[in-house]
């Protein structure tokens, strides 16, 4: 989904976003400005030390972050030990913030595991919008969990409290459409830059690997 596209309705909005094109054939020099983006203003960071902290920025309704989760999993739990990776789900509307909630609702229960995926299949595939909180609760009740326990946390300072970072994260980062990822609070790219949603995770190596030489 793109910026400039936020007016849209929902159906169209999703079919907005960010664009995963053919994966080039041969290998290609990352350049700044074409490939990824540094940011003029460094965004805060949130690893341990030693780690390259790594982002990607999603929404649940997003055809395009549901198509590149299969890929961007099995990437996670490949991926170096060096990169710190998390997800940040975002906000380019207030109509967001719901699904803003949920992830950081099950994030904070530990659920994330049981259900992260899940979501995306109930939006995508059974074609549930769960984008109001009756909505949202209707769907977790019917998940095998306590839905008490997640509708303390989806209420909770909390979560508000992490919606708020995101907010500030997307910001800080110039997040123009998703699924797209930022490295170490000073580089941002996406998949219309990087080509592809593959080539996208090139970058993010070879954007990890520069900040771990000091670029």
């Amino acid at each position: 989904m793109k910026r400039r596209e936020f007016s849209l309705s929902a159906a169209s909005a999703a079919a907005a976003c960010t664009l995963s094109l053919p994966a080039m054939a041969q290998p290609r020099q990352f350049q700044d400005g074409q490939d990824y983006i540094k940011l003029k203003t460094p965004a805060m960071t949130d690893a341990p030390a030693g780690k390259v902290e790594v982002i990607e920025f999603f929404w649940y309704s997003c055809p395009h972050c549901n198509a590149f989760e299969p890929t961007f999993e099995p990437w996670v739990k490949a991926a170096p030990k060096e990169m710190a990776i998390h997800r940040v789900p975002v906000a380019f509307n207030s109509s967001f913030v719901p699904q803003q909630k949920i992830y950081y609702a099950l994030e904070g229960l530990g659920w994330l595991d049981q259900l992260h995926v899940k979501v995306f299949h109930a939006v995508h595939v059974e074609k549930l919008p769960l984008n109001k909180d009756a909505l949202i609760f209707d769907w977790i009740a019917k998940q095998g969990v306590d839905l008490a326990k997640f509708k303390e946390m989806y209420n909770s300072f909390t979560v508000a409290n992490q919606v708020r970072k995101a907010k500030q994260l997307q910001d800080a980062y110039q997040v123009e459409g998703v699924p797209s990822m930022g490295v170490a609070g000073r580089y941002y790219t996406d998949g219309t830059m990087a080509k592809s949603m593959q080539n996208m995770l090139q970058v993010v190596e070879y954007l990890t690997g520069l900040v771990r030489k000091g670029g």
